[in-house]
């Protein structure tokens, strides 16, 4: 049977989609959140003194990028109860999602330490500076701007990857497609739909972010 677009369909359905767009800007918002914090942190906790916490950190950061999120999702909403963690759809939509990204952004948050110049490291040293004033005022401060793209790209990965949450019940935009799919036996109007609201958040996004690291880096006098 040909496909054919039905045009008061799509106005029907246009605003529920709308409003579950709302709620993936929210799962993507808050799941970056969680993983611009938790990325920082793992990303010192591996520069410790202490090879045995480097290691673990290490492993562990390893093994969150060389596993699915789909699978980090089931684990924490299925798995965690057995070992008394309860969480309601959302909370542990926004716990897996942080998670994982987090892993890939104390990779970019490393990166982004490393490039920092020897000299401010020996001039904190110098200046008899503590870790926490060392890394605050001086390296991370520095860091950031180097890092910023691939803050960037990874919270566009996210907005990407939010339609995964559905899996677990999380109404977003792609389980509001499919509920409606479902009930009225019509895939193309809400798919396509969801195409098309995913290339209006993730492209403006993506030049934002550009922008936005662009006027950091005139700020800081860099090029």
């Amino acid at each position: 049977m040909p496909f054919s677009w039905n045009w008061a369909f799509t106005w029907e359905i246009l605003p529920k989609l709308l409003h579950a767009a709302l709620n993936t800007f929210l799962a993507a918002g808050l799941g970056y959140a969680i993983a611009v914090v938790l990325g920082l942190i793992l990303a010192l906790a591996q520069r410790t003194p202490s090879r045995a916490v480097t290691f673990v950190i290490r492993e562990f950061v390893e093994f969150i990028r060389s596993t699915p999120l789909i699978l980090q999702i089931f684990f924490v909403y299925y798995v965690g109860p057995q070992f008394g963690l309860r969480l309601g759809p959302w909370t542990a939509g926004m716990i897996a999602i942080g998670l994982h990204y987090s892993a890939y952004l104390s990779e970019v948050y490393r990166g982004g330490l490393q490039a920092v110049p020897k000299g401010q490291w020996e001039a904190c040293t110098a200046l008899n500076l503590s870790p926490v004033k060392t890394y605050w005022r001086v390296i991370i401060p520095q860091a950031i701007p180097s890092a910023l793209a691939g803050m960037g790209n990874y919270l566009v990965g996210i907005f990407k990857d939010t339609p995964m949450l559905s899996v677990i019940g999380v109404a977003e935009l792609m389980h509001t497609a499919n509920a409606i799919g479902s009930s009225s036996y019509r895939y193309l109007e809400p798919y396509t739909l969801v195409g098309i609201i995913f290339l209006a958040i993730s492209l403006p996004t993506a030049a934002l972010i550009r922008i936005f690291e662009g006027y950091v880096r005139r700020k800081l006098g860099l090029k």
